[in-house]
């Protein structure tokens, strides 16, 4: 945590620029086999606090930390995963924290963790959930595993405001077999650019997939459970009468971000 908060302290200075999206990374050799790709999609836009992104980061260290979840990848069929870490704004603002990474085991899982402790958070405009599904999507192309579930995660305080809709997105990577699954942080409810009951708008406008779903945030001691608890679910097979889970609303509600950008920014 020390470390972490170190490297937050480089969010002035990064924020000012924001780098080239490198390749995923790809081994040389045939693909490995996993039982699950997972992207790991986190917001990082200005609307985030820094107390909000320190708690989600170190939500995400000590998930990868926990023998529960070092259970969970021995129980899987093949007892690997892969993982990368992407951190998300506006959409021309994305970067890869940490590359493709297979974890077999404890001592994977918690070199992962140190490195997401060590690396610095970047900080960017809006919010562009349907960049950040692209962006998941075209990670899972490019990594050189065959898995047999490919998951996009996706956690952020705020409606889609950037970027093309987010159902385009969203239905584009569901037509792949990719499934999306939400973490919504609802610590406020009073700011500029909130919507209200964003679980609901994660659920009818982001989610996707077999057994797809959301697990909210409302309290700053959930981020390490609620963290844990989605990984948990993402790394263990999905039950046989898992449906699949698909928007409910019309199409204007999931525009809601656009429009409250529209009517308050005029652009």
């Amino acid at each position: 945590m020390r470390r972490w908060l170190y490297g937050l302290s480089c969010l002035a200075a990064a924020a000012l620029w924001s780098p080239a999206l490198p390749r995923a990374q790809t081994a040389d050799g045939p693909p490995e086999e996993v039982d699950v790709a997972l992207v790991l999609a986190v917001d990082v836009s200005y609307s985030m606090d820094l107390d909000e992104l320190a708690l989600q980061r170190n939500g995400y260290i000590e998930a990868f930390r926990s023998k529960q979840l070092h259970d969970a990848i021995e129980k899987g069929a093949i007892g690997k995963i892969a993982v990368t870490y992407v951190e998300w704004a506006g959409g021309n603002f994305q970067f890869v924290v940490r590359p493709w990474k297979v974890i077999d085991g404890p001592g994977a899982a918690i070199a992962f963790a140190e490195e997401l402790g060590e690396a610095p958070t970047r900080r960017g405009r809006r919010t562009s959930i349907s960049g950040a599904i692209d962006l998941g999507v075209q990670l899972l192309e490019q990594a050189n595993v065959t898995a047999m579930r490919r998951v996009i995660d996706i956690s952020g305080d705020g409606a889609n405001n950037d970027g093309r809709p987010v159902t385009a997105a969203r239905d584009e990577a569901g037509a792949k077999g990719i499934a999306i699954n939400g973490l919504p942080v609802m610590l406020k409810q009073a700011g500029y650019f909130d919507i209200d009951n964003l679980d609901a708008y994660y659920t009818d406008c982001v989610i996707t997939g077999i057994g797809a779903f959301v697990i909210p945030i409302r309290e700053k001691h959930q981020f390490v459970e609620a963290t844990k608890t989605k990984l948990l679910r993402e790394i263990a097979e999905v039950p046989p009468d898992a449906t699949v889970q698909k928007a409910q609303s019309n199409a204007a509600s999931c525009l809601a971000g656009e429009r409250q950008w529209r009517d308050r920014m005029g652009n």
